[in-house]
């Protein structure tokens, strides 16, 4: 069965939680630890998180990670 990957990231608000739950919801799985660093040039902090899901459909580049 394949694995996807996605990185989410987002400014440091609330809108990071939902969106990484919302991944969450939808079958994703954490993967690793989550990473926080300061934007310079805008002045806010940034999140990332990856999340990794299986599939069973081949995968493909031009797949829509986020529809899967």
């Amino acid at each position: 069965m394949p694995k996807i990957y996605r990185l989410l990231t987002e400014d440091d608000t609330a809108d990071f939680c939902h969106k990484v739950s919302l991944a969450l919801s939808k079958g994703w799985e954490l993967h690793g630890s989550p990473s926080i660093s300061f934007d310079s040039a805008r002045g806010v902090m940034r999140c990332a998180q990856a999340v990794t899901k299986d599939i069973d459909a081949e995968y493909h580049p031009d797949m829509k990670l986020g529809q899967q």
